[in-house]
Order: C-alpha cells, then structure tokens, then sequence
C-alpha cells in the first residue's frame, strides 16, 4: 500500500556503539523511514557510523548543544524529553515518531505502518505496553529471547504476579521491574505538543485521543542479565528509576516502593541476597516460564540482533558484541 503511514524513533541515547547498531538495525528491520538519535555522551565513531546510515538523523548532544539551549539539565529524563520535542518541532519527515529508549523493541504483530494506518483521525497518540526480557536459564533455547508480560487489569495483574513471583510479587506491578506505563507512538507537526517520557500533553490535554495499540508490545531488556542489572543497579537508587522518591508500584496497603525493597534484600543478606531476587524475578526459569504460560504471560520472540546488524551495518555485523 503506497498511502501507509511513515513512522519514526527518537531517543536519546548513552551506550557503547553496539548496542545503539542493534537497536538502530532492529527498527529499520520493522520499517523505520527514521531514527533520530540524540548522542548524550557523543563520541566521533559513533556520530559518524550512525550518519553515514541514509535514514538515520544523529545529533551529538555536547556543550555546545546545550549551550545553545539554555544549559545541560542535570536530570537525564528532563534531557530526553527536550530532545523528544526538537525532533517533533523540526520539519517532520515521518506521520509518527516513537518515543523510547536504546533498551526497547517494538515487537509488533504485524508491519507497523499497518497498525497506525487502522487508526482514526482523531487518535493523536497510541501507547505501546512493555514486555519485560529475562535472562536466559538452563533450558533456554539460544535463538529465543523470553519476555513477562502484565494484564491490564489490576486485581489480574497482581494475582498473577503474586503466583509467578511468590517471594516479591506482592511489591511489583505484573512482576515488573521498569515501567508497564509503556510507550507512546505521537502524531508529528502538532505545534506546542508536550512530550514527556510516557505522555504528551497539547493544549492541557494529556494524551488526546489515546489508544492502545494493543497488536504491538515494547521489548524492555532493563535487566538483560545479572551483569547488566548490577552495573546500572546503584545509578537507578539514585538517579533512576528505583529511586526513593518514587510511589510504590502496587496500589495496596503496606506496598513497598522499588528502593525501600531493595534496601530491605541487601540488609537481609547484601549481594547473595540480592541475586537470589534476581534469579526469581529476572530469569526464564523453566520453572517460571511455565508459570507465566499458565498465566498467558509468556512471550517468546527469534531476534537475531546480530544477523540484522550484519544486514544495516555490515562493517559491525558479527562481531562480538559485549553485553552492557
């Protein structure tokens, strides 16, 4: 169909040059006739791969960048929100842009395009719920990527989490560990849109004319594995997202937000303690895999990240890539 609609990425990204190929090369696998990045750690090799690519727009997010802004915010949401904005206030070169982040995947039932051109008029934003990777256990096919899903509705949410998660459960939404708020897909050239990390507001309305776009689901691999958990593990207490100004997930009396319960595992028993949360969190677990099947939150997806790279960017393709 010649009358599909174009959409597009924006993010706003700190990670080693292999990790950004494998979601830029993923996105344009799915369609893409876009992907603007905004390097917040800019370094020449990356800027410079990335540019040479004809659908991709890379801006080096540097001192002068934001000098001519007004200053570096210091909070790196309120830094990927102003970016979000000057790729939408430019001249549009895509229908809609996706606002998310390095360690998220569209995974959509089918193309795209497709699913935002079923969309009415009058739907300026379509939101796109998480599914959240596990690490791979013993049993784990090589060639799958494992995710958890979430019900939407509460009480199923938290039964469900509750019997896949017996130990935690009761303080995490859906057994998640990042948001289940998801993503959103946004019409572009709306002047004076307001774009936030999991909404937008135009004209003091929040979200106007939202759909969920529930025939796409957001890949978060927010603990890949235990490696990556732990790297960014401190810097999410602090400045992230289990920080402890932060509500609880769950809406129930005696609900521990993500800081307080991890203060909590490290008093019991520090690092082993920890890792034992992991394990039963984050795991594909044969035994929690079949658990979330019985709940028909299990989702198994073939990616072939490094396959794709070698497609989109073959001076990177099979290389190692380390995990970050």
């Amino acid at each position: 169909m010649s009358d599909l609609p174009t959409w597009g990425t924006v993010s706003t990204i700190k990670a080693p040059l292999p990790d950004i190929l494998d979601f830029a090369a993923w996105h344009l696998e799915l369609g893409a006739h876009r992907l603007y990045i905004y390097l917040d750690a800019p370094e020449a090799e990356t800027e410079a791969v990335l540019a040479a690519h004809p659908k991709i727009r890379v801006w080096p997010c540097d001192e002068a960048w934001w000098e001519k802004r007004g200053g570096r915010p210091a909070k790196h949401q309120v830094r990927q929100c102003r970016n979000a904005r000057h790729a939408n206030n430019r001249k549009p070169e895509v229908d809609w842009l996706a606002h998310i982040d390095v360690d998220e995947y569209l995974l959509p039932a089918f193309p795209v395009a497709e699913q935002l051109a079923e969309l009415d008029a009058e739907t300026l934003c379509a939101r796109v719920r998480p599914v959240e990777a596990l690490a791979p256990a013993h049993g784990t096919s090589p060639q799958d990527t494992v995710f958890k899903a979430f019900h939407l509705n509460q009480r199923a949410r938290q039964e469900a989490a509750e019997a896949c998660f017996p130990t935690f459960g009761a303080h995490l939404s859906g057994g998640f560990l990042s948001h289940v708020a998801g993503k959103l897909f946004f019409r572009t050239g709306l002047k004076g849109l307001d774009i936030k990390i999991h909404n937008v507001t135009l004209d003091d309305v929040q979200n106007p004319g939202q759909v969920e776009l529930a025939t796409c689901e957001l890949g978060h691999f927010h603990a890949a594995n235990w490696e990556h958990f732990l790297s960014a593990y401190r810097f999410r207490l602090t400045r992230g997202s289990y920080r402890a100004e932060l509500k609880p997930q769950v809406r129930r009396d005696n609900a521990l937000n993500l800081h307080d319960l991890f203060a909590l595992i490290e008093e019991s028993g520090g690092e082993v303690a920890l890792r034992a949360f992991y394990d039963e969190v984050c795991t594909a677990t044969p035994e929690l895999c079949a658990k979330l099947e019985d709940h028909g939150l299990l989702r198994r997806r073939v990616m072939n990240l490094a396959g794709l790279r070698h497609k989109h960017f073959p001076e990177y393709g099979y290389r190692q890539i380390p995990i970050t």
